[in-house]
């Protein structure tokens, strides 16, 4: 066994791991290897593999958590082949991982675990809190889109100004559930994490705007014929309306037109609105993990 940080040509075997794993996670090669190559600047972000016999078994990254103004380090997509589970690769991953992260004098850790990995998060002083769901929506079976209201106008985010969908961005997801407290992210490390992502289908991603203020938008990710939900939100003062609905709706339209045959998306199990919204669109459920939080001492 063999822990490394990760090298950008690590990126197709990565992904290979990550989608046997986790195949309800829609993460490209592209993606993975800008991720790997150009960090997000500040996040304090890196990878770790685990090779046996030269091939990939295991993965972890790790980084400050940029969505919060609290100490929080994340640690994230831990995961080992099962062909090779059960022999400290994944305790040794993880050791690197809060290594790395240990100079930023963190209050906590958050991470994910499958329900089969919740006795190794649990072995490692992690405690299991918030379940979360995952859930795919097979394209060739859309509901029709509905014109929208008078007053409201249907965008693809390759028109927008990027300052005004992380303005919207960063309203609607004030008051998401979660163990983390959701603080501002920065304009910098949004563009960087999200706006930039080579992964980002912009030409499918769609706001809403109301007398030209953008208000709602829903981004995806597209990896092929796969396409992940990445964010859908409305701003406080325009719920109510259906526009979550409607904007995630047509940004499925359209990614449908340009060749993706199956969306997948994850919410945490108390976030009732947005589980509403899958359910109305025919999303099924595939898969549930839970957000496990470690306490840690003040540096």
């Amino acid at each position: 066994m063999l822990i490394r940080a990760a090298h950008p040509d690590d990126a197709p075997a990565v992904v290979a791991l990550r989608r046997f794993v986790f195949p309800f996670l829609v993460r490209g090669v592209a993606s993975t290897r800008q991720l790997i190559a150009a960090p997000p600047p500040g996040l304090h972000w890196t990878g770790f593999v685990a090779e046996v016999d030269g091939h990939i078994v295991g993965w972890v990254c790790a980084s400050r958590n940029e969505h919060t103004a609290e100490a929080v380090g994340e640690v994230s997509l831990l995961h080992v082949h099962p062909d090779h589970r059960r022999r400290g690769i994944g305790s040794a991953l993880l050791a690197e991982a809060v290594t790395h992260l240990a100079p930023l004098g963190l209050t906590r850790l958050h991470g994910r675990a499958l329900p089969e990995a919740l006795p190794f998060a649990r072995r490692h002083g992690f405690t299991p809190s918030r379940q979360e769901r995952f859930s795919a929506l097979e394209l060739h079976a859309l509901p029709p889109l509905p014109a929208a209201p008078d007053d409201v106008r249907l965008v693809p985010l390759t028109d927008v100004d990027p300052r005004r969908v992380h303005r919207v961005d960063v309203l609607a997801s004030a008051d998401e559930p979660g163990d983390v407290v959701s603080g501002a992210i920065g304009y910098a490390d949004w563009l960087a994490t999200t706006w930039d992502n080579v992964g980002l289908d912009r030409e499918a991603s769609m706001g809403a705007e109301v007398a030209g203020e953008l208000v709602a938008i829903s981004l995806v990710k597209r990896d092929g014929e796969r396409m992940w939900s990445d964010y859908t939100g409305t701003v406080p003062q325009h719920r109510g309306r259906g526009l979550a609905r409607l904007v995630k709706l047509a940004a499925l339209h359209r990614a449908a037109a340009r060749g993706i045959t199956v969306a997948y998306t994850g919410n945490d199990a108390a976030n009732a609105p947005m589980l509403a919204v899958n359910n109305r669109l025919g999303y099924r459920p595939v898969a549930t993990q839970w957000s496990c939080v470690r306490e840690l001492r003040p540096a």
